[in-house]
């Protein structure tokens, strides 16, 4: 398995990535290409769909980005990681944990939740 923490760092560098042939491009490395996400707002299988997500909400926090809060980790082909949503440099306004399963050392599914969200988001 990859290392838990080189996992959650490169699936949220994915949702700051506002290249969109970069971001493409990340998706293909990093994700099966039937992957599945899924949390309680939004789902999508396969790289076009889950890009399509991504833009979404980029879309609707403009200028946010995603950081790692406290330690991911994993065993076997799973993988624990919390997020903040925030404004650059400012205090994460969303909080989530997602759960991942690797196939290959490629993301197979996801599984997210949110642990923190204020009433306008």
């Amino acid at each position: 398995m990859n290392d838990a923490k080189t996992t959650a760092e490169r699936y949220l560098a994915i949702w700051n990535e506002t290249d969109a042939a970069h971001r493409r491009a990340l998706i293909a490395e990093s994700w099966a290409e039937a992957a599945t996400y899924v949390d309680p707002l939004m789902r999508g299988q396969g790289h076009e769909q889950i890009n399509s997500l991504v833009e979404a909400v980029q879309s609707r926090f403009p200028g946010f980005r995603f950081e790692l809060i406290g330690t991911a980790d994993g065993y076997g082909d799973n993988v624990r990681f919390s997020w903040g949503l925030g404004p650059e440099n400012g205090e994460a306004l969303i909080k989530g944990t997602d759960f991942a399963e690797l196939e290959d050392g490629r993301l197979k599914s996801v599984r997210g939740f949110i642990d923190q969200s204020p009433e306008a988001a």
